[in-house]
C-alpha cells in the first residue's frame, strides 16, 4: 500500500470522525434543549426557596438561555473549539474541570479491568479449545453460561457483601481513587466481560487449530505448545483485537451501574448525578466525551489492523 493511499484513508476516517462528532453533538444539545423542565429554576430553587420571575430571566440571560437554540448551540461548539465547554450548573464550576475529576478514576477502573479480562479470559478461552468436547472444555463453557447470565450489578452487590461486609477486606464506599477500593469494581466488571472474551477466545483458536498450516506444522514435527504460542496466538490476536477496542471504549464511557454500587468517583456516576439535577451542560460534555473515546479506540484499532494485518500490511 502506497503513502498516499495511507494519507487518503486517514484523511476519509479523520472526515468520517469529524462528521460524526458534529452529528452527535447537535443530537445531543438538541434533545437537553427539548428536555422538560426549567434547570434555571431548579438550580436556584435547590434550597426549597422561591425565586421571582425576574430572578429566572436574568439568571436565563446569563447563561445565555434566552437566545435561540442554533444561537445557543453556535455558541457552545464555539466554546468547545476555545477549550470551553460551558459552565455546570450543579457544581458551579467548568464543565471540563468537573469531568477532570471523574476522568482520572473512570480511565483507571477501565485499565485494571482489562488487566483482570485478559488474564481471566485468555487461559480459560485457549484451555477450552485445545481440550474441545471434554470435561475441560464443558466445564468452562458452563462458567461462561453462569457470567453472563447474572447482571453484574447483583454480582457486585454480592461481592460487596462478602469481602467488604463480611471479611472488611476492602472498602464498602470509596469517594476517592484508592488501589484498595478499585479491586472489587474491576473484579465484577472483568467476570462480566470474560465471559464474552472466553467465547470469543475459544472460537477463534479452535478455527485457527483447523487451518491447513496447523496441519503442516504438525506435519514437520513441531510440538503443540510450540504451535499453539508460535503460530495460532499471533493469527488470532487480529480478531480480538476489535473485541478488545469495544471493551476498552465502553469502559471509558464511564459504567454508571457499578460506579454507584461501589460509590466509585467515575465518569459514570457523575453522569447519573447530573440527569438527576437536570444539568444539562455536564450532561452534553459526558456524551461529547463517550463519542470521542470511542472514536478514538476504534481509530487505534484501525491503526493497529494495518500494522498487525500482512494483508492490509502490503495493500492485499
Amino acid at each position: 500500500m502506497g503513502e498516499v493511499e495511507k494519507l487518503n484513508r486517514l484523511a476519509n476516517r479523520l472526515l468520517q470522525m469529524l462528521i460524526t462528532l458534529i452529528g452527535v453533538s447537535f443530537l445531543t444539545f438538541c434533545l437537553a434543549y427539548l428536555a422538560p423542565g426549567d434547570p434555571v429554576a431548579m438550580l436556584l430553587e435547590s434550597a426549597d426557596t422561591i425565586v421571582s420571575e425576574e430572578v429566572l430571566e436574568k439568571t436565563r440571560a446569563e447563561l445565555g438561555l434566552d437566545k435561540p437554540f442554533l444561537v445557543q448551540y453556535g455558541n457552545w461548539v464555539v466554546g468547545i473549539l476555545h477549550g470551553d465547554m460551558g459552565m455546570s450548573y450543579s457544581a458551579k464550576k467548568p464543565v471540563f474541570e468537573k469531568l477532570s475529576e471523574g476522568f482520572v478514576g473512570t480511565v483507571l477502573l477501565a485499565l485494571v479491568t482489562i488487566i483482570f479480562v485478559l488474564i481471566i479470559s485468555l487461559p480459560l478461552g485457549i484451555w477450552s479449545a485445545v481440550n474441545q468436547n471434554k470435561w475441560q472444555d464443558y466445564l468452562v463453557r458452563v462458567l461462561s453460561f453462569i457470567g453472563v447470565s447474572m447482571p453484574n450489578f447483583w454480582l457486585g452487590l454480592i461481592l460487596l457483601y462478602i469481602f467488604g461486609l463480611k471479611l472488611g477486606w476492602f472498602p464498602i464506599a470509596s469517594s476517592t481513587v484508592t488501589l484498595q477500593g478499585i479491586i472489587l469494581p474491576a473484579i465484577t466488571l472483568a467476570i462480566y466481560q470474560s465471559t464474552k472474551y472466553v467465547r470469543q477466545v475459544r472460537t477463534v483458536i479452535l478455527d485457527e487449530l483447523h487451518q491447513d498450516y496447523v496441519i503442516g506444522a504438525r506435519a514437520r514435527g513441531l510440538s503443540e505448545s510450540a504451535i499453539l504460542w508460535k503460530h495460532i496466538l499471533p493469527n488470532a490476536v487480529l480478531p480480538l483485537i476489535t473485541l478488545l477496542g469495544m471493551s476498552i471504549g465502553w469502559l471509558l464511557g464511564g459504567v454508571a451501574v457499578i460506579e454507584i454500587v461501589f460509590s466509585w468517583p467515575g465518569i459514570g456516576n457523575m453522569a447519573v448525578r447530573a440527569i438527576m439535577m437536570r444539568d444539562y451542560p455536564l450532561i452534553e460534555g459526558f456524551v461529547l466525551w463517550i463519542a470521542v473515546a470511542y472514536m478514538f479506540i476504534n481509530f487505534l484499532v484501525d491503526l493497529s489492523y494495518s500494522y498487525l494485518d500482512p494483508k492490509l500490511r502490503k495493500g492485499i
